[in-house]
Formats: structure tokens, C-alpha cells, sequence
């Protein structure tokens, strides 16, 4: 349980800090350095204290990381586009949807009536919390490429925890005991190989185009990577090193209905610092859609926890 609500204060710090590097270099970098710290830092850890690239889960923690921390290159690019609560908001709520559907597709778990209710309340709630107002600054296409890039995310995000609790499930069976960091940083290999594979796309992209694209306004590039450097370290060490080994911790020890309620109020936890940070002006009906979202996950993962005893 700890471990659960320690997640989500990390995340919801990390969330305004990777929107912050995401606006200044551009989602696919920021989203690459930021892994590239988590991976040093954890790595560290394993190698000395941990258990390495040892255990017999570690393929399926490295496809874990594939699948669901490689999606968050969908993640820093929704960052720009919808800012960090609303980005977190989708993805909290459409990883625990996304996780019961993968138990029912996986497990045969039959959702009832309750659950299915739970998921529309969940969806009403993202709704009128993206609902067009003050709150929300983006243009059509922008709300419409920001949701996109989020559900992509969520989708990623949520199946990559059922593969995590897989990954440590085989493991106990083994008789080995993995480690929260170890889990972490064995996963993280996974998404820095997806997310270094998108940043030379990107780069590749550019050296290609015909007319090579025109500077933003503003600060240079050098300018603009030293002003994010720091957003990029932190977010790289409270989100994935700190976060996601909290993460794993909370997976190892508590059933994933459970982590996924808790984790789920981070749309909610990071309000104050999406305030603070980002100066970000909310209204009372994005407010209440994210109260109404997270509602809606706790009943959701609450039930699923309970027909699963």
C-alpha cells in the first residue's frame, strides 16, 4: 500500500516535470534522456546490490518495458499538446481499463455489470474533463493528436503492468526474489530500445526532408537544452528510477486491482503542481470530470480485486 501511494506522488511530480522538458526540446528527446538517467541510475543498482539482467522473468520484464514503457514516447507527445493533467488523466483511467479488459481477453475474467459501468462512468468523466472550456488552450487538431497519442499510452501502460505482475509471478515460481529497482531497470532496457529506435526516426526525418524544418522562435536549441536538462534528470530520477521501482514494489506485494486504484488518483494528486508549475487555470467541470474518472477506476479495480479473491 505504501508503496502504491508513493507511486503516485512521484509520478504526479514527474508528470509536470517531463511536460516542462517536452515543451522545450520536443517529446521524443526528452522522453529518451529522461530513460537514459532511469537506466544508469538503476542499473547501478541492480548490478551492485540488485540481481542484474539475472532471473528468469527477465525476457518478459524486457517485453514489459517494450510494451509499456516504450509507450511512453506516446506520452511526451501528448505532453505539449494537452499539458500534464490531462495527459495523466487519460492514461491513469485508460491503463486500468485497459488492464481489466487484458485479464478478461487473457484470463477469461467476465466483467459484470457493475464494471462495465464503472468503465463508462470513467469515460464520461475523461469526457467532461477534455470537454473544449477555459481550461483547455489546445486547438481541434491538437485535442484530437493529444487524446490520440494518450490512449496509445494507456493502452501500452496497461498491459505492460498485467506482463509485470506475469513477470514476478514466474519468478516466485522459480523461487527467485526480484527486487522493485531490479524490475525497474529490466523493464527500462526494454523501452530504451523502443524509445532510441523513435529518436532516430525523428532524427533520420529531418536529415531527410527535403527542407529542413525552420527554428522555433524564441531561445536557440542550446539555449532551450539547457533551460531542460534539469526537467529531464529529475523526471528521470523521481518518475522512473524512484516512480517506476515503487511501481514494481507496490506490483510485488499488492494485487494489481489494488495499485491500479491507488495510482489512478495521480490525475488528482497533481493538480496543486499543475497549478504551480504550469500555471495551469482549472475549472470546476475539469475538476469534477477528473474527480468522476478516478471514481469511476477505484470502483472499477476495487471489484475486479474482489471477483478475483
Amino acid at each position: 500500500m505504501l508503496a502504491a501511494l508513493l507511486t503516485t506522488v512521484l509520478w504526479a511530480v514527474s508528470a509536470v516535470c517531463g511536460s516542462r522538458s517536452a515543451r522545450l526540446v520536443g517529446g521524443t528527446e526528452a522522453n529518451f534522456w529522461r530513460l537514459v538517467c532511469a537506466t544508469l541510475l538503476l542499473g547501478a543498482w541492480a548490478h551492485l546490490f540488485g540481481q542484474g539482467l539475472g532471473g528468469v522473468s527477465f525476457p518478459l520484464f524486457v517485453f514489459s518495458g517494450i510494451v509499456g514503457v516504450g509507450a511512453d514516447f506516446f506520452l511526451f507527445q501528448s505532453y505539449p499538446l494537452l499539458g500534464a493533467r490531462l495527459t495523466i488523466l487519460i492514461i491513469q483511467c485508460g491503463a486500468a481499463l485497459t488492464g481489466a479488459v487484458v485479464e478478461w481477453l487473457w484470463q477469461g475474467t467476465r466483467l459484470t455489470v457493475w464494471q462495465i459501468a464503472a468503465g463508462a462512468t470513467v469515460l464520461a468523466g475523461v469526457a467532461l474533463a477534455l470537454a473544449p472550456g477555459k481550461h483547455l488552450t489546445a486547438t481541434p487538431r491538437e485535442l484530437r493528436s493529444g487524446i490520440a497519442f494518450s490512449a496509445l499510452a494507456a493502452l501500452g501502460n496497461g498491459w505492460g503492468a498485467v506482463l509485470s505482475r506475469r513477470a514476478f509471478a514466474l519468478a516466485g515460481k522459480a523461487g527467485q526474489n526480484i527486487d522493485g529497482p531490479t524490475a525497474a531497470y529490466q523493464r527500462l532496457l526494454g523501452g530504451l530500445i523502443v524509445a532510441g529506435v523513435c529518436l532516430l526516426i525523428v532524427a533520420g526525418r529531418r536529415a531527410l526532408a527535403p527542407v529542413p524544418p525552420a527554428p522555433p522562435a524564441g531561445a536557440s536549441r542550446a539555449e532551450r537544452w539547457r533551460q531542460a536538462w534539469p526537467w529531464v534528470v529529475v523526471t528521470g530520477f523521481v518518475g522512473q528510477t524512484l516512480g517506476v521501482s515503487c511501481y514494481q514494489w507496490a506490483l510485488k506485494t499488492t494485487a494489481t486491482g489494488m495499485v491500479l486504484a491507488i495510482t489512478s488518483t495521480a490525475p488528482l494528486v497533481i493538480i496543486p503542481f499543475s497549478s504551480i508549475m504550469e500555471g495551469e487555470k482549472m475549472t470546476r467541470r475539469s475538476i469534477c470530470g477528473g474527480i468522476l474518472a478516478v471514481l469511476g477506476v477505484i470502483v472499477l479495480v476495487t471489484m475486479a480485486a474482489n471477483s478475483g479473491k
